[in-house]
């Protein structure tokens, strides 16, 4: 036997979790949301509009966007959202580490 489970934050409905911030991730080393899109097979469009709909509902934007041009476009992290990955990951390491622990409590 073994524990799974999941950790995301809320505001008015689901506002970050794994998800968001595998595609955060992705933006920072590809420099692109279209090209992270491509990469974990979504559509730009798909991606854009959960971009959006998380920006809303934490009330921050996580990407600074450049439109394309002769020097071509891209997208970067804000620093909140580097300040909002950072929190999440810390937070899931230990509540990963506390919920093995009452995980081996209860289940040995």
């Amino acid at each position: 036997m073994r524990l799974r489970y999941k950790v995301w934050l809320e505001t008015e409905g689901k506002a970050f979790g794994e998800g968001p911030l595998k595609i955060l991730r992705k933006v920072d080393e590809l420099g692109s949301l279209s090209k992270t899109a491509r990469e974990l097979n979504m559509s730009y469009s798909k991606a854009w509009k959960l971009i959006n709909f998380l920006e809303k509902n934490l009330g921050f934007k996580l990407l600074q966007r450049e439109a394309g041009g002769s020097g071509g476009g891209g997208s970067y992290l804000t620093a909140e959202a580097r300040a909002l990955m950072q929190k999440y990951e810390n937070f899931s390491l230990e509540a990963d580490q506390a919920l093995q622990n009452l995980f081996h409590k209860y289940f040995g």
